[in-house]
């Protein structure tokens, strides 16, 4: 079987402003594919698997200024990310739907069901 060689390399960044104690006042992220320059954001949620750990390093970051209700509406959109994301990568609808029941409750229990 041939090998496959990188044709090609992409860049993704995110610059972080910090105040004196090292908390996060501000985020902006940039994609070179995306044509994303210098978009602002207010949190962020990095996993990067480590083959040779065979395990998960994480960076969780948001700034002073994002509200509870922000950081609510945050975890709920990336729960439902999350089950589409495994159920595209596995081809395991069982347990993504599972999951978005879930992200139903959890939406339900922190009051933040869009209104009809």
């Amino acid at each position: 079987m041939e090998e496959e060689i990188v044709t090609k390399r992409s860049e993704i960044s995110v610059k972080i402003g910090l105040n004196a104690n090292n908390l996060p006042l501000e985020m902006h992220w940039s994609a070179q594919d995306g044509n994303i320059e210098n978009a602002p954001a207010k949190a962020m949620m990095l996993s990067l698997w480590n083959p040779e750990d065979n395990n998960t390093m994480k960076i969780d970051l948001w700034t002073k200024d994002m509200s509870v209700e922000e950081m609510k509406q945050f975890f709920h959109q990336t729960l439902l990310t999350m089950a589409d994301t495994f159920e595209k990568a596995t081809g395991e609808n069982l347990i993504s739907e599972d999951l978005r029941d879930y992200c139903y409750h959890f939406a339900e229990k922190m009051d933040i069901m869009p209104e009809k």
